[in-house]
């Protein structure tokens, strides 16, 4: 239709004023409402806005504190409620039970529990984000100077605390203790809190201690203890630690709210490779002193979850007794997007 200049035409530009004024009033209410977040927009809505997350209070899962920091999730359109877990294998029973929606674990606990198809009932397991990687100073087994231990091979006949059995440190523990000529037969492993750690050591009720980061610092710092083995060496150079999961019905129900804790996640964990970010949110979160956080040996934060590299944690554990058969982990994969 042709607009011919006089009074038609003057309301016709007066309506579509209007409608252009209503739209920008009601900040785009016709594509998605005024609060809509952008990633929801943009993507679609989560399902579940709020979400409980089992976390650690150690130097590997700082991309979540950042990402709660930034806005990260807040953008995506999630608000995320860390609940402390002791380790990966502690808090996979909270997720079966639905009181946690998404963990931080380790990927042994993970594989594990999937191959005894505990979270049967929860439609197995999956995992969504990747969250650490070893490099060497950052998974240590310490004790004191003064006791006598001097090399890896003098910690046979020894008690070594672990925060959990059936995980990462048990797994990399064993691989490095072996792959020094110890006798795994002749070393006692006991389960504790990893903040526990350095007060058993110091008392005499563990002759060592599997730490990681920030604990490993403030070991050597308040008590001057030394390590005895990087755990992290060897046979486990460069091995993924630990990510994070749900459960299949939780990823099945939740698609969206998955895939806005991926993207959010993603960002968390590039920023994380800035080493002065995550020193800065130590002190907070894990509770240590500044000159502690400054000190602190840093692992890396992968931005995808890559098959091959975590077939290798499956591969290792078969080696060595923490799964009886070959275990694919290409099906708890859930893809997301990539750095």
């Amino acid at each position: 239709m042709i607009c011919r200049s006089g009074h038609p035409a003057r309301t016709l530009t007066g309506l579509l004023g209007a409608v252009v004024l209503l739209v920008a009033t009601s900040g785009c209410g016709l594509l998605g409402g005024s609060g809509a977040a952008p990633g929801a927009a943009a993507h679609g809505a989560p399902e579940k806005p709020k979400i409980k997350i089992g976390l650690l209070p150690i130097v590997d899962v700082a991309s979540v504190h950042i990402a709660i920091e930034k806005g990260y999730f807040r953008e995506e359109g999630i608000e995320v409620e860390p609940v402390i877990v002791q380790g990966g294998a502690a808090a996979i029973p909270a997720l079966i039970a639905g009181d946690l929606d998404v963990t931080f674990g380790n990927w042994v606990s993970f594989f594990a529990a999937q191959a005894k198809d505990a979270a049967k009932s929860a439609d197995g397991l999956k995992l969504i984000a990747d969250g650490y990687q070893a490099k060497p100073g950052m998974f240590m087994i310490l004790g004191k100077a003064d006791s006598g231990i001097r090399s890896p091979r003098d910690l046979e006949g020894r008690t070594i605390a672990l925060n959990t059995f059936n995980n990462i440190a048990e797994l990399t523990a064993k691989a490095t203790l072996e792959g020094n000529d110890v006798d795994l037969k002749s070393v006692t492993f006991k389960e504790m809190p990893m903040p526990d750690m350095e007060a058993a050591i110091e008392s005499g009720a563990v002759d060592a201690g599997f730490m990681s980061e920030p604990f490993i610092t403030r070991a050597q710092r308040n008590a001057g203890q030394i390590p005895y083995l990087d755990a992290a060496s060897g046979p486990t150079d460069g091995i993924p630690i630990a990510g994070y999961g749900t459960t299949g019905a939780f990823a099945r129900q939740n698609p969206n709210t998955v895939a806005a804790f991926q993207r959010a996640m993603l960002k968390g964990q590039r920023d994380a490779a800035d080493h002065a970010t995550v020193q800065a949110l130590l002190v907070d979160y894990a509770k240590v002193d500044r000159d502690t956080a400054t000190l602190v040996h840093f692992g890396e934060y992968p931005t995808s979850l890559d098959l091959s590299r975590l077939q290798r944690v499956s591969n290792l554990m078969r080696t060595y007794g923490l799964l009886q058969n070959d275990f694919d982990v290409k099906p708890m994969l859930v893809s997301g997007p990539t750095g």
